[in-house]
């Protein structure tokens, strides 16, 4: 099918934070949206240097510990029946009303509306509108369908009985209460749970943490916040339910290759799809978000090496019909550079000074930067493909025309500071990566060596041979897609909502009692540099160079799809609702885009069987990008 290109909406949260102070567009289109509705487009703007305008932002960022506090406040600042009808007995040792008195009336009120908000959407019959509409055009469910969530996403519940564990057990000290309550009574134990062992990367003595399992273990992180649960009520609606759909939920702190070390993760997984191909006489439909895609990425490898579930070459064939890939970060994400180096991204450096008060007196930035580094699932997310994908200091594929600082300079340092610990140079993804490695300890470094590799496979027998080596799995540039000619790829992804590009670091405080040797400089904002941040495109978490290359570029190149797949790529543009706390029907935030009207239709129609229904459409300049990308065919 041809695919329809719409060319960049410039919106006034974006317009102007990567392009230069003379050059200027206008532009006047007419094409179709992904939903299909005609709508005429007139743009006028004048590209410039400039700070986004700001707006007071929802607490949506749970892609890593950094938004924590958010979420932490939007269970203190909210009375239990403002969340739900019972009360919160985990948090009964603490005083809301005491937080009250002393914190600002505006932002009590904020987090209340957010919340509340939350409550109504959930309670209204629009919850289950999709499902019934696709139920009404005659579909129904057709092919079983597995979820894989992504990072975070997933409960974790304590299963030790040693004295330490005793008080949590089968109490989840990740996705509950019971975790804020933890965290802010008992923060040193809940770090010792919460972190594996820094050298094996499995449990450490005495603590066992599970992923929680079932539908419950990702529709909610928290009561009121959900994630998967529109999906399950639209599935539901279309007749799916537990004999025909199911949640691959696992503990994302492991590292890949742990996951069947300790929970026979992919074991499970193979079993329950060969169960449910049996059982329904279809191939399964496996759908998956975020980090998730990643790690059915990794499952693809694993279920036909003899390394690993020796299904054999033709198993994915056999087995699966479709995969939908939803914002899949499939080359990492730019964030987990400085979550891993300062437990800092934007969402901390953007805070104002109460709520990063607040933030330190819970977890402070080298306690952040600890937790992560004992997470080597964190570690997954790191940026794959090195300078060809992500760029030089002079040049990045989506640098925009008369840019004056070049996304392919990652971190900088600004000039005259003349601290010993921070560098005189400024560092490409290739150079921050190396630093890393280079500056932590060797236990990090060797569960990331050990786990995982970013490089780029130039050659077709480079890729064939890195099928028998677990740590390129997880790289679609140094392996390949499943030889299976008859599956079906679907790319659904946001854009258009700024996302973190580049950074300018400096050295901690003088004075200041930490081990790191640079954080993000937070007092720099002038022009396009926000707090020491700069911004690009994707979806607010993921950068569109991950989302979309393999989709749109990578996934046609013959060494890395010798197969075939057919790719179907839809871009959903970011449009949220201005007073909607998770943005609306037309969000294409990284989380809240699960909650999307069209994504749900898509997902439906896909697995009904009606996937050959669904078009190609591109919202942003990925085509052009991707071009550009120093990656080359053989």
């Amino acid at each position: 099918m041809a695919t329809t290109v719409r060319r960049r909406l410039v919106g006034k949260d974006i317009e102007c934070e990567i392009a230069s102070e003379t050059a200027s567009e206008t532009a006047t289109s007419r094409e179709p949206s992904p939903d299909n509705q005609q709508r005429e487009v007139t743009s006028t703007f004048k590209v410039i240097h400039k700070r986004p305008k700001t707006r007071k932002r929802k607490t949506t960022a749970i892609f890593l510990l950094g938004s924590l506090f958010g979420i932490i406040a939007a269970g203190f600042f909210a009375k239990s029946n403002d969340l739900i009808d019972i009360p919160l007995p985990e948090l009964k040792e603490l005083s809301v009303d005491s937080l009250f008195e002393v914190l600002p009336a505006g932002f009590v009120k904020e987090m209340r509306d957010l919340m509340n908000g939350e409550r109504d959407l959930i309670e209204s019959d629009d919850a289950f509108s999709v499902g019934m509409k696709m139920r009404a055009e005659g579909l129904s469910a057709d092919h079983p369908i597995v979820m894989i969530p992504g990072v975070i996403s997933t409960g974790l519940e304590s299963w030790s009985t040693s004295e330490l564990s005793l008080p949590y057990f089968r109490k989840r000290l990740w996705g509950s209460w019971t975790m804020m309550r933890a965290l802010v009574m008992d923060k040193e134990a809940w770090k010792r749970h919460i972190m594996l062992d820094k050298t094996t990367g499995l449990d450490p003595p005495g603590i066992k943490l599970r992923a929680a399992q079932g539908f419950d273990a990702t529709d909610f992180f928290i009561t009121g916040y959900w994630i998967w649960n529109k999906i399950l009520e639209n599935l539901a609606s279309l007749g799916y339910d537990p004999t025909n759909s199911y949640t691959a939920a696992y503990d994302w702190r492991l590292a890949y290759a742990n996951l069947e070390v300790r929970d026979h993760y992919f074991s499970r997984l193979k079993s329950y799809i060969e169960q449910a191909v049996f059982i329904h006489k279809k191939k399964v439909v496996l759908t998956s978000h975020s980090m998730g895609s990643q790690v059915l990425f990794y499952f693809f490898h694993w279920v036909a090496s003899e390394k690993g579930g020796q299904g054999g070459q033709d198993w994915v064939e056999r087995h699966v019909d479709s995969w939908i890939n939803i914002s899949g970060c499939m080359l990492g994400a730019v964030k987990d550079v400085t979550a891993i180096l300062s437990g800092e991204m934007r969402d901390t450096a953007q805070m104002n000074a109460f709520a990063v008060y607040g933030l330190e007196k819970f977890l402070s930035k080298e306690e952040r930067a600890e937790i992560f580094r004992a997470m080597p699932g964190i570690s997954s997310m790191l940026p794959m493909g090195g300078n060809a994908v992500w760029g030089e200091l002079d040049w990045a594929p989506d640098d925009q025309p008369g840019q004056g600082h070049s996304y392919g300079s990652l971190l900088n340092f600004r000039a005259g500071q003349n601290v010993s610990t921070t560098p005189d140079r400024n560092f490409t993804i290739e150079d921050a990566m190396d630093y890393i490695l280079d500056t932590t300890d060797d236990w990090y470094r060797d569960q990331v060596k050990g786990s995982y590799s970013h490089g780029v496979a130039k050659t077709r027998a480079e890729v064939e041979a890195n099928e028998n080596d677990p740590r390129k799995w997880i790289n679609p540039l140094e392996t390949r897609l499943p030889l299976a000619p008859s599956l079906k790829v679907y790319c659904f992804y946001g854009v258009g909502k700024p996302t973190e590009r580049a950074y300018f670091y400096r050295a901690p405080d003088p004075g200041t009692t930490t081990h790191l040797k640079m954080t993000i400089d937070t007092t720099l904002t002038q022009g396009h540099i926000d707090h020491g941040v700069i911004l690009g495109e994707g979806d607010g978490t993921v950068n569109l160079m991950s989302l979309g290359y393999m989709c749109n570029k990578g996934w046609k190149m013959k060494r890395y799809n010798p197969a075939g797949l057919k790719i179907t790529v839809v871009e959903m543009p970011h449009e949220p609702e201005r007073f909607n706390p998770r943005g609306g029907p037309n969000t294409a935030d990284h989380v809240d885009i699960l909650g999307r009207q069209n994504l749900n239709e898509y997902i439906l129609r896909v697995a009904a069987g009606q996937g050959d229904t669904i078009e190609d459409f591109i919202a942003s300049n990925i085509l052009e990008y991707v071009e550009k990308v120093k990656i080359y065919e053989e």
